[in-house]
């Protein structure tokens, strides 16, 4: 008999539903949110209402999509943590009435491993690279900046974190400043293939071990805005490629540099990366560059599963369910934990 498992990703702005069987995808339907756009970033309570308006007809659209019915499904899954606690209460809450009222099992995840587990999704007729254990992970996000040893789908350890702020609010909060829209990653990507990456030196954090610092950076960029805008006041909007590509070099190089000093302490080479800035195209070919060069094993998801989607959530509950690990209907969310 298939197991067929549906999740719910609700930890911040993306209201998400997935389906798998049998460990290949079915459906994943994302409904994001553009009423942050004008705040320039989350806000929490609109986070919250829109997943209420959201969810159900995302869960309706990822069933039809999956061509299965909600009396064939085997267990619910839901991102239980970290994240927004309002938007993490909209997807708990459903997922636990829903799991109620089919007498189905409920399967919690880490929402931090579900990234990482987003290199098992697979689809069926689609080629599939799937890492073999232990490897290595770098998860970068908007919150997180992480390098991850992975030794089986339950047993994740980190090796270094961000002691600040992570790489993609580094990207963000940048963008704010030049006056770009949000959010900003996306946009200094773009805007970064046409300047000059060596244009601007920018801070490089100096931490030990494999601990990353971003709050620096961000800093040196701000006073180098302050300092060229008292002689030019349009000095960002004529510089802004080569700010933003100058920007994003560093950003990567102080990624990789820490990575590569893991892969060479650790002696593996089988190397993922994770999370929304997964998505950025300077580190996509970092990777692929470190790949021929260093001779890694490399694994770089689909965008599709970059940002925060269910289908990393089904997968890693897939794995959870054949081994019985269920979630008590009286566990809460919580809004902060490790891996």
């Amino acid at each position: 008999m298939s197991v067929n498992i549906l999740a719910i990703e609700s930890s911040c702005d993306d209201t998400s539903c997935a389906v798998i069987s049998d460990g290949f995808l079915l459906s994943n339907v994302i409904a994001s949110q553009k009423v942050h756009e004008a705040y320039g970033g989350v806000v929490p309570e609109l986070a919250s209402r829109a997943h209420q308006q959201n969810i159900i007809p995302v869960v309706h659209e990822a069933l039809r999509q999956s061509g299965l019915s909600k009396e064939d499904l085997s267990a619910i899954a839901f991102t239980r943590g970290p994240g927004l606690m309002g938007s993490l209460l909209v997807g708990t809450s459903f997922a636990k009435g829903f799991s109620l009222a089919l007498g189905k099992p409920l399967v919690d995840v880490n929402h931090l491993q579900g990234h990482v587990m987003a290199h098992f999704i697979q689809v069926k007729g689609e080629e599939s690279n799937l890492p073999n254990f232990p490897f290595l992970c770098l998860l970068v996000s908007g919150g997180n900046s992480q390098i991850i040893l992975v030794k089986s789908y339950k047993d994740m350890e980190v090796l270094g974190q961000t002691i600040d702020d992570a790489a993609g609010e580094a990207f963000d909060k940048c963008a704010k400043v030049m006056g770009l829209p949000y959010p900003g990653g996306p946009v200094i990507d773009r805007l970064a293939k046409e300047g000059n990456p060596k244009a601007f030196a920018l801070n490089k954090p100096q931490v030990p071990g494999y601990d990353y610092s971003f709050s620096g950076l961000k800093t040196s960029f701000l006073y180098l805005l302050r300092d060229e805008l008292k002689v030019n006041p349009n000095f960002v909007e004529e510089r802004k490629c080569d700010l933003c590509a100058s920007l994003q070099y560093t950003v990567v190089e102080i990624l990789m540099a820490k990575l590569r000093k893991a892969v060479k302490d650790l002696g593996i080479k089988e190397v993922a990366v994770a999370g929304g800035v997964s998505a950025n195209s300077a580190l996509r070919a970092a990777f692929e560059d470190h790949g021929r060069r260093y001779g890694w094993k490399i694994h770089i998801p689909k965008f599709s599963y970059t940002t925060d989607n269910a289908a990393m959530v089904a997968i890693a509950a897939y794995f959870k369910y054949q081994d019985g690990d269920f979630c008590d209907i009286s566990l809460p969310p919580f809004s902060r934990v490790t891996i």
